[in-house]
């Protein structure tokens, strides 16, 4: 029996225990639990970590099996990638949704516009994840509302295979809650304060936590320069106490996903501890460019020394205070780091890099799999690349070394609107379009993301209607560029009445006043046009 039909039984027989609830209809109440299955963001985050780990688990054997997201910073942006996914694929499976703290920044802070160095409201972010999962229940809703007039338009028709597909359907209810990989940044401060926070977006929903190596208050954007990466021991208290925060709240297979800045990190704010030779703190200072002392008057007012392979050593110290990487060791770090981290309790590892190019990924990759066979990466597909010009780039230097005649082309100017016809041009498109697959494939890429996309996607739809619509165009701008394209590529949204949940109120009105319920969805609702 489905669960369905089950709450309808149980509230049947509730219903004889009870006196005066002759009014209480079991079949209604039951549409009214299959329409809020998670009762709390805790129930949410368990049941998503617990889809993360089969995906995760699938992933070992399939590496085609990897997972995708998109930013989304608004609930109802999220809510309509998820019914666009059910729509144009059957299905949500391996489709997550993802929560940047670049756009949380830039456009949810009470400051206003922010850049994304952590300056917004630590709650900003666990309220975001809550939003995100109102409007994703209420998708729930709102495809169950629909179901629920087809199986009674069937009853009333007599069409018992009609009832019986609805019915199926029903019974076999995909939701639309998804896991969200949620973005703690360098953790706001110090453990306390991450572990923290951490708890806040467990309790609203987040099953997977990702936070990273650098300085909480020097962080910076991973595409810009100044990132100040901290010592290990630090990053490992962090990752700590998100784990600690997940086991406290009983999310016991809760996710964390550990990042690591140190590609493009040069400076670090802080010498690591070292107790002996050869450990984490000693290794972190190995790669600090120092400049060697001869002699202890060599040493100036104020300098900082440490030993280092028997040798007295003077790291490079900025005005700042902070003090420098060796340069051409980024790599190195990311691979200390990223071993590391899956040693000591993270689950997924973040490279952030300077450009999509799956042979730079996949040899980090494999070096850290030489310790930690099962690595897997969570990769951001940043739309801080230029996309069109790196594949140009890679496709004319893999020609260049092939020996193939690249004349034609100016390196340097292949973004070129040119160009957008040549050989070149739609073989670096190939590229692009398999470079998810070739990264999961060959790079140990679990999951796909674009960080903001829904950022650049409201700008670039705005900016065509606002074009229009003060233009020649006018009215016609939106009834051409986006009424009518709703109703041609079926978008839910046309209804936009309905999308805001007007016919689930009608119904309870229905259910909770009878034939005296005063409903919006009558004969004079405009929305009976579409």
């Amino acid at each position: 029996m489905s669960q369905y039909n089950q709450d309808i039984e149980a509230i049947k027989a509730l219903r004889e225990k009870m006196t005066g609830w002759d009014a209480i209809n079991p079949e209604y109440v039951a549409r009214m639990r299959a329409q809020n299955r998670f009762k709390t963001g805790l129930d949410i985050a368990k049941y998503n970590a617990a889809i993360m780990r089969q995906d995760m688990a699938e992933y070992d054997k399939d590496h085609s099996q990897y997972t995708q997201s998109l930013g989304c910073w608004h609930g109802f942006v999220g809510q309509q990638k998820i019914i666009s996914i059910k729509k144009h694929f059957g299905t949500t499976n391996k489709k997550y949704l993802y929560l940047s703290g670049w756009m949380v920044a830039a456009l949810r802070s009470e400051f206003g516009p922010l850049p994304d160095q952590s300056m917004h409201e630590k709650t900003s972010v666990p309220a975001l994840i809550e939003e995100l999962y109102t409007f994703l229940k209420q998708a729930d809703a709102w495809e169950l509302n629909h179901l629920f007039r087809d199986l009674d338009a069937a009853r009333e028709a007599g069409d018992s295979a009609k009832e019986k597909e609805v019915q199926d359907k029903i019974d076999n209810f995909e939701t639309h809650v998804v896991p969200i990989i949620a973005d703690i940044d360098a953790g706001f401060g110090n453990e306390e304060a991450t572990y923290l926070l951490a708890k806040k977006m467990i309790e609203a929903g987040a099953c997977a936590l990702q936070i990273e190596n650098q300085v909480s208050d020097a962080k910076q954007c991973g595409h810009q320069a100044g990132k100040v990466t901290c010592p290990h021991d630090e990053f490992m208290a962090k990752i700590n106490a998100c784990r600690y925060a997940f086991l406290e709240m009983g999310v016991e297979d809760g996710v964390i996903v550990a990042r690591t800045d140190s590609l493009g990190a040069g400076l670090t704010q802080k010498l690591a501890v070292t107790k002996e030779p050869g450990d984490i703190g000693d290794k972190y200072n190995s790669f600090l460019a120092c400049d060697p002392i001869e002699k202890p008057e060599d040493i100036d007012n104020g300098d900082v020394v440490i030993k280092r392979d028997g040798q007295l050593m003077r790291p490079r110290r900025l005005p700042s205070g902070l003090f420098e990487f060796q340069e051409g060791t980024g790599e190195d770090r990311v691979v200390l780091d990223c071993v590391n981290s899956l040693k000591n309790g993270a689950d997924l590892l973040w490279i952030e890099t300077e450009k999509p190019h799956v042979g730079q990924i996949a040899g980090m990759v494999n070096r850290i799999k030489e310790e930690v066979p099962d690595a897997k990466l969570v990769y951001n597909n940043s739309p801080s690349f230029n996309w069109t010009l790196n594949f140009r780039q890679q496709v004319f230097d893999a020609w260049k070394e092939e020996g193939k005649d690249v004349s034609e082309y100016d390196y340097n100017d292949l973004m070129n609107a040119k160009y957008d016809d040549s050989e070149l041009a739609k073989v670096a498109d190939q590229w692009t379009a398999e470079f998810q697959r070739r990264g999961s494939a060959e790079a140990g890429i679990f999951h796909h993301l674009i960080t903001l996309p829904t950022y650049h996607t409201v700008a670039l739809s705005t900016d065509e209607l606002a074009k229009g619509y003060f233009g020649e165009p006018g009215m016609l701008a939106y009834v051409d560029g986006v009424q009518r394209q709703e109703i041609r590529k079926g978008i839910a949204t046309v209804k936009h009445q309905d999308m805001a949940g007007s016919n689930i109120g009608d119904d309870h009105k229905e259910y909770f006043s009878k034939d005296n319920a005063l409903k919006a969805g009558g004969k004079d609702n405009t929305m009976n046009q579409f």
